[in-house]
């Protein structure tokens, strides 16, 4: 197959089986052995979890460049383009990296698989993203990649890499109908990724499924690094701890959360990062991670510079000023009950708190994200952005009716909904979040760039 053109390779990977999960590393395995083992070629970081894996994975890709690593950085899904999902040395690749990493791909999947592309017999979508992640980095001289797992983490095409270091930043109910249906059944898929031969680190959300990760560690060979609040030693477990200390947090919505944590390593003071509180426990997660690839104690000084300079994109993030503009991808209950706890705290005068735009998918709990968020909007207003996946504007407005009890106004798109609130005597006074999806946050990010829709 010759080089393929970057729309070209993008139009390729689309046309391959889409969302969802092959019970199987045979797939990404086969592509990875054609391509040279690419995944050999550097050490791992995995992260997995309900919410906050992509926040602890860039976190973790930060702090490690901060000390002298070349880093690659895998996440998904994009929030404006696909190129995103690939980073190299703190840089998204390029057009033409992404282009010749998909055609080397897409070349093998012809010649292990012919005939059988966009079949449930071909590669998934998933495969063919992440063999390409894979394929870039050991081009690349990446030295170590952190690798967000796309989903659960047993069948995760990221699993065909054997992490040094296994990261669960925590379980909730999320993809039930695919992980299973409980938190004990999703925190085994996630399990998964802890190896013979590496360190596991499991965050503060993991603490009510620890049992399962201590057993699965143990089973390895793998020692654990658990993290929690508060510097004291933590109880009932032979883990290392890794605790961590709010010193302040935000009180307004460009404001920075400071913390301490006590690493398996050494000690770091005052910490701060321009995020919610809820990014503490995150930071500290990273900082447990680093210290395990490492096998060091970090330089104080290069991680307080780090985190000062990260971007969490779509993560709580100001998109606008004049009105004031928040994006953030919470897709879940869980993540919009965090969300409105960093609503609440940004904006600490109740009677001047931002409208909140949702937009969410069809098969999201769309009322239990409405059920955290109401309580933190001067009003909700229900849209729905451009995806097939999204739940209609009218369904999601009915479902906010029956939660809240009142009238639920809705936009049919998300741009007509940001084209009708921009102006709003409302959205000038308090501000505007705009959530529900990654979707969502992302094309409002597009959107209002450069003030482009203002």
């Amino acid at each position: 197959m010759a080089q393929l053109g970057y729309e070209e390779a993008l139009v390729r990977v689309a046309a391959a089986l889409p969302f969802g999960i092959n019970p199987s590393l045979e797939g990404i395995a086969a592509l990875c052995h054609a391509l040279g083992r690419p995944h050999e070629a550097f050490r791992v970081v995995q992260v997995t979890g309900t919410n906050g894996k992509t926040s602890t994975a860039r976190l973790t890709e930060a702090l490690l460049r901060a000390h002298g690593v070349r880093t690659g950085l895998y996440t998904s899904p994009e929030l404006e383009r696909y190129p995103e999902r690939f980073e190299v040395a703190g840089s998204v690749a390029t057009d033409g990296d992404v282009a010749r990493a998909l055609s080397a791909v897409l070349e093998a999947a012809e010649v292990l698989r012919p005939k059988a592309f966009g079949t449930p017999a071909g590669f998934t979508e998933f495969e063919l993203t992440t063999a390409a992640a894979l394929w870039l980095f050991a081009h690349s001289g990446v030295e170590v990649a952190v690798l967000e797992v796309g989903m659960g983490g047993r069948w995760d095409a990221t699993s065909v890499a054997s992490p040094s270091v296994a990261v669960i930043t925590g379980v909730g109910l999320d993809h039930t109908a695919i992980l299973g249906d409980t938190h004990e059944a999703i925190a085994a898929e996630k399990a998964a990724i802890i190896r013979r031969g590496s360190v596991a680190v499991l965050g503060p959300g993991t603490r009510e499924t620890e049992g399962v990760f201590i057993e699965a560690a143990r089973a390895a060979g793998a020692p654990v690094h658990r993290v929690h609040e508060g510097l004291g030693t933590g109880e009932g477990s032979a883990a290392v701890d890794v605790g961590y200390e709010l010193v302040s947090t935000p009180q307004e919505p460009r404001g920075a959360t400071v913390l301490d944590v006590r690493g398996a390593e050494g000690f770091y003071p005052a910490l701060a990062v321009q995020a919610p509180a809820y990014q503490a426990a995150n930071v500290a997660t990273a900082v447990a991670a680093v210290e395990a690839a490492l096998g060091n104690t970090l330089d104080v000084q290069s991680t307080r510079d780090a985190l000062l300079e990260v971007t969490l994109p779509g993560r709580f993030e100001i998109v606008s000023d004049e009105p004031l503009v928040v994006v953030d991808g919470s897709h879940n209950p869980q993540a919009a009950a965090v969300l409105a706890e960093s609503i609440a705290a940004a904006w600490p005068d109740a009677a001047r708190r931002p409208v909140v735009l949702l937009g969410v998918l069809a098969d999201k709990d769309a009322a239990g994200i409405v059920r955290e968020l109401a309580p933190v909007a001067s009003r909700l207003v229900a849209c729905a952005p451009e995806s097939p996946r999204a739940l209609d504007a009218a369904e999601l407005a009915a479902v906010a009716c029956r939660v809240t009890g009142g009238a639920v106004e809705y936009h049919e798109t998300l741009l007509e909904a940001l084209d009708a609130l921009l102006g709003d005597a409302g959205v000038r006074e308090g501000g505007l979040v705009v959530t529900g999806s990654l979707t969502t946050a992302g094309q409002a990010r597009n959107a209002l760039r450069d003030d482009s829709a203002t």
